[in-house]
């Protein structure tokens, strides 16, 4: 596998001194070597790993022997995305305060996380959410509809970032886009498909480390450079910014109250129903070790918004009025050149990269679990398959998924991807969330609601989102959008709750009476843990 890989990277980045189109920074050999560096060693991980991957426990949830510190890392490590780095620092710097809007929707999902999630999920789950959600359900129609919506979850996310990782590793390291997507592909498959769990954890850990030791290192600088005083560090940016004092006041980049909700809703509740992000529950041995990972998860997050809070509005002091190559989004890049030198841009850099990969790996495991062990294996295959099946069904999903996302990210190259993201969360608030619920808490629901409340709840956030702004307006060109809101959870996300209860109540069915019995057992489980899946032995 090294000896296939490292020459084509070595060789693709001897290349890349070659002109390419669109904005482009010239070769940061910093960059290039500390990419090396991390390159080869992931690889070595999950060259290590592939040993250990040779069982189902092994290769889906790492054998569940991962700490709980570790899983809080490496979950951070998942969930702290480029768009978090290079996004938000770019909407502070525009907007000030109000930029902090989308830093505390993504916090604030963690809390949920802790109190109603963790530690029943990692009782009654064993590989994905949909074990969670089909726990005492009928598993066919559950797991088909949950896994439908996982896919369509996964797909948009692994657009927006294969997208972003095109045009960024284009603009950081020259190189051309499609050379870029092919990349961060062939990397993902690999890291997956030889290294499962293990590799991939080991890859959010580390990237982790790398994303937080580099932004406190560059919020360190910025507050140096205003003698670490809030007055003066507040002034600066407050003279450079054309609002002048605006700035720190909100109500600038959202205006109306339904908007402000909404978003919060999708980006609150969105997080408790992102499926890579749950099935790290499954890595750890025990619902103690799954609360310690939400908490240190929600500790290391929390550090990280508050320095990007940092950079962006050293940011405003440092660069209003320069021109930045790649637009207001490499802000923080752009931050780090000035403030750090070559070096620690060149780092920095490397993050980004690094930051991408790791988010790219949980989403291609996560899929390609989805695909193997809900529909494969319990949709079309009623659960009577061998797990050596299911496993090599697992690793050629990965390697469709690796070629689907290549094809994706060169097929929407310039393409307004933005509105991906905000979908993302949409639907795991409008459909995931609310059946996750559901089946832990309420003893009453029923198959028949999960499956048409969930199903009708997906075509309505994705229709609802097609008709807004964010598509109606920016990407099919028409002057007024028929749904007038960028964000559709406030009014998608009741509606799943409501008609998955009423569909579940009017249901008199054999098998309702069958689900509803199954919530006591259930309900045991997941208090007392009493028949969860262990840590596995090698």
């Amino acid at each position: 596998m090294k000896k296939i890989l490292i020459p084509l990277i070595i060789s693709i980045f001897a290349n890349a001194a070659e002109p390419v189109v669109g904005e482009k920074s010239e070769l940061n050999p910093t960059a290039i070597i500390l990419f090396l560096i991390f390159v080869l060693s992931t690889l070595f991980i999950t060259y290590y790993s592939a040993k250990k991957a040779s069982s189902g426990d092994s290769f889906y949830t790492a054998g569940g022997g991962i700490s709980g510190l570790k899983n809080g890392l490496a979950t951070a490590g998942d969930y702290m995305s480029a768009a978090s780095f290079l996004g938000i620092s770019a909407l502070v710097f525009a907007n000030g305060f109000d930029g902090l809007l989308y830093a505390v929707g993504f916090l604030a999902g963690w809390p949920i996380m802790l109190c109603l999630i963790s530690e029943k999920f990692r009782n009654l789950g064993k590989y994905t959410f949909t074990d969670v959600a089909a726990f005492r359900l009928k598993q066919r129609p559950i797991r088909a509809v949950l896994a439908i919506s996982a896919l369509a979850t996964l797909c948009f996310y692994l657009i927006a970032q294969m997208v972003g990782a095109g045009e960024l590793i284009k603009m950081l390291f020259g190189l051309d886009y499609n050379i870029a997507v092919v990349i961060v592909g062939l990397l993902m498959v690999v890291y997956v498909a030889f290294g499962g769990m293990h590799a991939t954890t080991w890859v959010q850990i580390i990237k982790a480390v790398l994303l937080l030791f580099g932004v406190s290192i560059l919020a360190f600088l910025v507050l140096n450079a205003s003698s670490f005083d809030i007055k003066t560090y507040f002034n600066d940016a407050i003279q450079a910014h054309p609002k002048g004092e605006a700035i720190l006041n909100p109500g600038g980049l959202i205006t109306d109250w339904v908007s402000a909700v909404s978003l919060g809703m999708a980006l609150m509740f969105g997080t408790a129903g992102l499926p890579h992000i749950l099935m790290r529950f499954f890595t750890v041995n025990s619902a103690k070790e799954a609360r310690k990972s939400v908490f240190w998860s929600t500790i290391f997050i929390g550090y990280f918004y508050i320095l990007v809070f940092i950079i962006g509005f050293g940011a405003i002091a440092f660069l209003t009025g320069k021109e930045i190559m790649g637009g207001s989004n490499m802000v923080s890049i752009e931050l780090a050149r000035i403030l750090g030198g070559n070096a620690f841009y060149g780092f920095i850099c490397a993050v980004a990269f690094a930051t991408i990969l790791a988010v790219v790996a949980g989403l291609t495991i996560s899929g390609a679990n989805a695909i193997a062990h809900d529909l494969y294996a319990n949709v079309i295959k009623h659960g009577k398959v061998s797990m050596e099946k299911e496993l090599r069904i697992s690793k050629i999903s990965t390697l469709f998924i690796g070629l689907f996302a290549i094809i994706l990210g060169i097929v929407f190259e310039g393409q307004n991807v933005a509105f991906m993201v905000g979908l993302v969360f949409a639907i795991a608030a409008s459909v995931n969330f609310p059946i996750l619920f559901y089946s832990i808490y309420w003893g009453g629901l029923t198959t028949k609601g999960a499956f048409w409340g969930g199903i009708i709840g997906l075509i309505v956030v994705v229709t609802l989102t097609i008709l807004g702004p964010g598509i109606w307006v920016k990407s099919f060109g028409f002057e007024t959008a028929i749904f007038p809101y960028k964000d559709p959870a406030i009014f998608s996300m009741p509606i799943t709750f409501i008609l998955v209860y009423l569909i579940s109540k009017f249901d008199n069915s054999y098998r309702a009476k069958i689900d509803r019995e199954g919530f006591e057992a259930q309900y045991f489980r997941a208090q007392s843990g009493v028949g969860a899946n262990k840590e596995a032995t090698h």
